[in-house]
């Protein structure tokens, strides 16, 4: 009997061993199980994360794809315009009868532009109305409509005239009553009105609009009519003079052939600016269409990729999108600024400026260029002659541009000097470098727009001749003047002035 009891005690604890090592067990396996189950979690959140990562890229890809459409769309309308604007500039440039500059304007040329309707108006101050000397679009009622309410409302026109403000149903300046009246008369959903204002005889307006009502103006079109009407104007001043030498002819013969030779020069400049403009149009339709042909190129690359976190070859892709686009409205930028300052619609804030701080900020900006032609650039601006009156911004890029071309055409090792001093109630400063130099014959015509010295860097460096015209208009636009001295390959010294006070405004 011990010996049994003895037994039933040692199964007793070799069961409670056993029970002790099954909890034991089991809780070691749920423990795992934990784990695994965290794991699980851990790996289900990183996905998660990952498939939001993944929307969000493909979101970034649909707005960059709309963006680039859009984009596309609106240089291809600019491109339309311009090769409009130029035909309407060939057409008009060279008729001398202010009836013959009307009748020339044909509705295809109007209908290139985007438009439907216009008209063109001329006031007669003796007869103190206005004379339509173009109508398209228009049937017969709703021109007697038109001129009629013309006619009921001279002062609104007159205003126009005189403000020498372009007018469209963008514009802020206009309220919802009067464009309203504007679109119901005209018949038309969208309008442009753009003064024509020659120096002598009768001023003007010309109308463009369009009935479309998914056709929206945009600025672009508003520069583009505003350009068209500054032609206007000057081909009308051009008939006029004409006109006014050959009634003089009759008087003094002497006299005729004066004036002739006036008109001769004025055509043959109306030539030349023409050849300019026809082939400025073929360079910017190169140049665009290089830019457009990358963007759609790459973001088709874009497109048909993986989504997920974009690898290096595609950032550089995106790269060469932005840097092409950025050179294409450069160039745009560079022509509607020389435009709108020929027309005096650029607004310029003249204030007391530094000229240490402005040749700071660009020579900074131009710095690593010089440095890797090893080109020694140096300033030195008296304190009595730093101190200008002038829009910082438009001077920053008049010394952007000089030190820019002189980076360019300067040797290795070369150097680069600017310097000023005050002369009269003007500062003048000097850029001189150690370039190449620029032929004796070539020194004028380098402010002129699209005009490009012939050398071998200009040959291999793409370019649209406008950076000096540019800096003209702006010193221009200062009452300062510029100019070159240079010798072939001695180097260029690049003078400008701008004025010290207001007063020399």
């Amino acid at each position: 009997m011990p010996e049994l009891k003895f037994l039933m005690e040692y199964v007793i604890n070799i069961g409670g061993l056993i029970a002790v090592a099954t909890v034991v067990g089991l809780s070691m396996v749920v423990a795992t199980k934990m784990q695994a189950i965290k794991k699980l979690q851990s790996d289900i959140a990183d996905l998660k994360k990952s498939l939001d990562e993944m929307d969000e890229q493909a979101k970034l890809v649909v707005r960059t794809d709309i963006e680039l459409n859009k984009t596309q769309e609106e240089l291809d309308k600019k491109i339309g315009g311009l090769y409009a604007l130029q035909r309407f500039s060939r057409v008009i440039s060279t008729a001398l009868e202010e009836e013959q500059i009307f009748r020339r304007m044909d509705s295809n040329h109007l209908e290139d532009l985007g438009f439907e309707k216009a008209c063109a108006l001329l006031y007669s101050e003796g007869q103190k109305t206005f004379s339509l000397k173009l109508t398209f679009g228009f049937e017969a009622e709703q021109i007697h409509g038109v001129k009629s309410f013309i006619d009921g409302h001279l002062n609104f026109f007159l205003d126009l005239i005189r403000r020498e403000k372009t007018l469209s149903s963008i514009s802020a300046s206009i309220d919802t009553p009067a464009k309203d009246r504007l679109t119901h008369v005209f018949g038309v959903h969208s309008f442009i009105i753009s003064p024509i204002l020659p120096k002598e005889g009768d001023k003007g307006l010309l109308f463009v609009g369009t009935q479309n009502p998914d056709a929206f103006i945009t600025e672009g079109e508003e520069e583009v009519i505003t350009i068209l009407a500054n032609q206007l104007g000057q081909a009308l001043e051009n008939a006029r003079l004409f006109e006014k030498t050959w009634r003089q002819h009759q008087d003094l013969e002497k006299k005729v052939e004066e004036r002739t030779r006036e008109l001769t020069a004025a055509l043959e400049e109306v030539k030349k600016i023409s050849q300019r403009k026809t082939d400025f149009i073929s360079s910017v339709s190169h140049e665009l269409r290089t830019p457009l042909t990358s963007i759609k190129g790459y973001a088709s690359i874009l497109l048909a990729g993986k989504l997920g976190q974009l690898p290096k070859d595609v950032y550089e892709r995106l790269d060469k999108i932005n840097r092409h686009s950025d050179e294409l409205a450069h160039m745009v930028n560079d022509l509607l600024d020389i435009s709108r300052i020929e027309a005096g619609r650029m607004t310029m804030k003249f204030e007391e400026q530094n000229l240490n701080h402005i040749v700071a900020a660009a020579t900074d900006l131009l710095s690593v260029q010089a440095k890797e032609k090893q080109i020694e650039l140096s300033t030195g601006l008296p304190a009595g002659a730093n101190a200008v009156f002038a829009d910082k911004s438009q001077i920053e890029r008049v010394f952007i541009n000089i030190i820019a071309n002189a980076v360019k055409f300067t040797p290795p090792k070369g150097k680069i000097k600017i310097i000023s001093h005050k002369t009269d109630n003007m500062v003048q400063v000097d850029i001189t470098d150690t370039g190449c130099g620029i032929p004796q014959e070539a020194q004028e015509l380098i402010f002129e727009e699209f005009y490009r010295v012939d050398n071998p860097i200009n040959q291999e460096v793409k370019g649209t001749g406008l950076g000096l015209a540019l800096v003209r208009h702006i010193i221009e636009a200062h009452k300062g003047k510029i100019w070159v001295k240079s010798k072939v390959g001695q180097g260029s010294t690049f003078s400008f002035t701008l004025p010290i006070e207001r007063a020399a405004l």
